[in-house]
């Protein structure tokens, strides 16, 4: 709950400000506005995704399952893009809240020209934080989440006591709201206008669900369904919405105690996180102002560990699966110190301005909140559940409006988010290549029937045939037998099985090996299926030395297509250039020749005619 406040909750910093900079004397409608899309809209969206993704993936694991192949793999990649932005944007933005210091007139004369160094130290902080643990991580959360809380409770509380003290405060607000909008039709419609300008204000709930591997569950949960962890899960999301909620609503005291020109660029109340810094220093004097700032500043910054907590649950859980990242990555510290060296890079580029990265971290955050609101329409329709799937058309709908708007007016946040998407896909393409040749399969699965194949000529070495499945006929088996034997002189007498590998997915990485025996006639032949030739090949190669002790020999055909041509069927398809990197994957994973399987290779297809093979049959 407080990892997830650290960040959602830290938006009351410079929501009042950048409601009131959007809407001026119709900031509370605004607010309002933006109340209840968070608690008719993302609220229910977000209880949603917490059912559907237990494990913190959020919109990437719903979608993947509702598309399939290339397709999946290709938007989860894009979305990471997104993921990328708006968490290492939140970790660099909230470091740049240390620009603040330089705003308190007793922090001034230390701070003053060094935001860029200040805004590295804290980034280096929050990564020594996680590369101490999560425990750590979470026990700062709760202490900086108390104190924020609390100080902006006792500065609310003396906004409404002043706002109830000054009746006229209230009706100049309302006299002035009269004399803009001629009817309440026209302040709705402008409410609803600014709205996207506000919608960072749901920026929290995707951090809410990014943290679930967190959430204690029940001891009757089970990893396909942890019902318990769902539960409390959706409990921790409405708690902070209600929490949030009743904080915003209280924040619309500062658009009527706070002149309007003081949230104007270089006023006294302008920046990020401005609105309850004037209030503290104003009614509560420099020593309460400056404790306040202080810890609006730690809460800003401490932001960034919910990002980085989302991070780093996010990139191991989805990128290692289709061999699109080394293995280390699976690991948090080099994870922790690869994500800080980023934040070091943006930190710098962007030399710790607040206002130059707002559009970046605004096009990532709406982008993940728009996939997550479709990826629940569209499973609400394939369930059947059309009244659902209409109210979350009708969320879907709002978020797309408003990122679209949100670009549109920052179109240099889209670009950034294209450079992210960009760096994660060569990252991801250049690592799957360089991984090929890995023996990538988590095991082989035998039927009864191929395990009596493989284990009814004991003491023999086996002999394969690698085939690619046509017509499946005795006369198919018949001619490749006969043109493996006439290419590699197969010593005559020496039982021959045939193996073939269908391919299921080519996008994904590892999988298990399923191997089903058939009798063609007196043909016996395995059929596996898995993500890829070569590797399912070496896989069940290696297994069945294993199986029965002495290296099996498998027998191949040289491929005619052109190089090139077989490199790109491999990565796409699986397929291409079967041998040699069936040869290379076995030579990586069994070091020891003697017991490594050994592959023996012919010219091409010879005999592909009945007339030849009647020939050539006895």
């Amino acid at each position: 709950m407080y990892l997830t406040g650290v960040d959602y909750l830290s938006t009351l910093g410079y929501q009042p400000g950048i409601a009131a900079l959007a809407a001026g004397a119709l900031s509370p409608f605004a607010t309002l506005v933006l109340v209840l899309v968070t608690l008719f809209g993302a609220l229910p969206m977000y209880r949603r995704v917490a059912g559907e993704s237990p494990h913190g993936d959020g919109s990437i694991s719903m979608l993947e399952r509702l598309l399939s192949f290339w397709s999946s793999k290709l938007l989860v990649l894009a979305l990471i893009g997104f993921v990328a932005t708006g968490f290492v944007i939140t970790i660099t933005l909230s470091a740049a809240a240390a620009a603040h210091l330089t705003e308190n007139p007793l922090l001034k004369t230390w701070f003053a020209g060094r935001e860029v160094l200040v805004a590295l130290a804290l980034i280096a902080l929050l990564g020594a934080v996680f590369l101490k643990g999560f425990k750590e991580a979470i026990g700062i959360a709760v202490v900086l989440v108390t104190i924020y809380l609390g100080l902006t409770l006792i500065v609310v509380g003396k906004g409404v006591q002043l706002v109830f003290a000054q009746p006229h405060v209230l009706t100049d607000w309302w006299a002035a709201l009269g004399n803009t909008y001629a009817n309440p039709l026209t302040l709705i419609g402008a409410a609803l206008l600014v709205f996207p300008r506000l919608a960072l204000g749901l920026s929290g709930f995707e951090t809410g669900v990014v943290v679930m591997p967190l959430v204690q569950g029940e001891a009757s949960d089970t990893e396909a369904q942890p019902t318990g962890r769902i539960r409390n899960a959706r409990k921790l999301l409405t708690s902070a919405a209600l929490i949030m909620i009743v904080f915003l609503l209280s924040s619309s005291v500062t658009t009527l105690l706070i002149p309007a020109k003081a949230f104007q660029l270089a006023g006294e109340a302008s920046g990020r996180a401005p609105a309850f810094f004037f209030l503290a220093h104003t009614q509560f004097g420099e020593t309460f102002g400056t404790v306040y700032d202080v810890s609006t500043i730690l809460i800003l910054w401490f932001a960034g560990a919910s990002a980085t907590a989302g991070l780093l649950n996010i990139v191991p859980r989805s990128l290692p699966r289709y061999g699109m990242v080394p293995d280390w990555t699976s690991a948090n510290r080099p994870l922790v110190l690869v994500f800080i060296s980023i934040a070091f890079l943006v930190t710098l580029a962007f030399k710790a301005n607040v206002d130059a990265q707002a559009g970046a971290y605004a096009t990532g955050v709406l982008a993940l909140m728009t996939s997550e609101a479709v990826a629940v329409t569209l499973l609400a329709f394939r369930q059947r559940e059309r009244a659902l799937g209409l109210m979350f058309s009708l969320i879907s709908l709002i978020f797309i409006y408003t990122s679209i708007v949100t670009v549109l007016s920052q179109p240099e946040g889209l670009y950034i988010a294209l450079l992210f998407i960009l760096a994660v896909l060569v990252v991801s393409i250049t690592s799957r290549i360089s991984r090929s040749t890995e023996l990538r399969t988590e095991r082989i699965d035998l039927d009864e029937p191929a395990r009596m194949m493989l284990t009814q000529y004991g003491g023999q070495p086996l002999r394969f045939i690698a085939n690619r499945l046509d017509a499946g006929d005795i006369s198919e088996y018949q001619l490749k037998e006969l043109d493996v034997a006439y290419a590699t002189h197969l010593p005559s007498g020496d039982r021959l099985l045939f193996l073939e590998v269908q391919v299921d997915d080519a996008s994904e990485f590892s999988d298990v090996v399923e191997v089903k025996g058939v009798q063609v006639g007196s043909h016996q032949i395995l059929r596996a299926r898995g993500a890829s030739v070569p590797n399912a090949l070496a896989a069940f190669l290696l297994h069945v030395c294993d199986l029965v002790g002495i290296p099996p020999h498998v027998y191949f055909e040289w491929d005619q297509d052109p190089p090139v041509r077989n490199a790109l069927r491999f990565l796409i398809a699986g397929e291409g250039d079967i041998l040699p990197l069936t040869h290379e994957i076995l030579r990586q994973a069994e070091p020891d020749a003697k017991r490594r399987p050994v592959v023996h290779v012919g010219g091409g297809p010879l005999i592909r005619s009945d007339s030849l093979l009647a020939r050539c049959l006895p």
